[in-house]
């Protein structure tokens, strides 16, 4: 794992990988501000002090001029953003994941470029598919995370956990759909959990630094090709894919085979 993010960040001199390094800075700024603004505008509406439980509690801090009740607000603000950053941003940079997917097997598996590239279309449906899903995860898990985080101190670790397994199961299924149909990726995935996750819980982590979680979406795509390259038996599923794929025997993916020109 740490060899495969070694080799993703030596390629960030790559000229084809910079293009896609922009654009994907572009759009986790514009995700962040967005992001943000809408945070701050949800826990402006809230009656704060109306709620069961909490509301006679922060009463007293109602007043926005109160130094106690900027603090609370700047940091639920912060903990939403946290929070719900890393799924917005790679939802929004995984529109040009299958263009980072193609730079590093032309430069590292330049035998490896008969890939399918991924349609549009379909790339949007997945990255819809995966915010919603990650967005709503989140949101009923939140009480969980704050009740573990002021019990027992291990809220930040269930974040890590859930987030982990849905972002290694994206990064995979974006790789992995370039060399098979769903079914047999899915069985991969399985056979190899634990590295899979544990590049999930680590991708999960390094989106939490502010800065460089801007690239961490751009690079992890690069990663996961490493990784998936270096499963050992990725050929026998891709093999059960191609079985998959028709009656033919037609390869999966050789009607549509990698270009080398990146998406913009």
């Amino acid at each position: 794992m740490l060899s495969a993010y070694g080799k993703a960040i030596g390629q960030l001199n790559d000229r084809r990988f910079q293009k896609v390094v922009a654009w994907g800075v572009i759009g986790a700024l514009a995700a962040f501000i967005v992001l943000f603004s809408v945070i701050n505008w949800a826990l402006a509406q809230v009656p704060w002090t109306e709620l069961w439980l909490i509301g006679d509690v922060i009463a007293d801090f109602q007043d926005p001029a109160s130094i106690v009740g900027q603090v609370l607000f700047s940091g639920g603000s912060l903990i939403l953003l946290i929070l719900f950053f890393p799924p917005v941003a790679i939802a929004v940079i995984s529109l040009f994941l299958d263009s980072v997917c193609e730079a590093v097997e032309l430069k590292h598996y330049p035998e490896r470029t008969d890939a399918r590239s991924q349609p549009m279309l379909e790339a949007v449906f997945g990255a819809v598919k995966f915010l919603g899903i990650t967005v709503a995860l989140n949101l009923i898990a939140l009480p969980i995370y704050i009740f573990m985080l002021f019990a027992f101190g291990t809220g930040a670790f269930l974040f890590l956990a859930v987030n982990g397994y849905l972002v290694s199961r994206e990064f995979f299924e974006i790789v992995a759909a370039r060399r098979m149909p769903p079914r047999p990726a899915r069985r991969l995935r399985k056979a190899y959990t634990m590295r899979i996750f544990l590049f999930g819980l680590a991708t999960v982590f390094l989106l939490t630094i502010p800065v460089l979680n801007i690239i961490v979406p751009v690079l992890a795509a690069a990663a996961m090709v490493h990784l998936y390259e270096s499963l050992p038996r990725k050929l026998e599923f891709e093999a059960e894919g191609f079985d998959d794929s028709g009656a033919d025997g037609t390869k999966f993916g050789t009607d549509a085979p990698a270009s080398g020109n990146l998406r913009s």
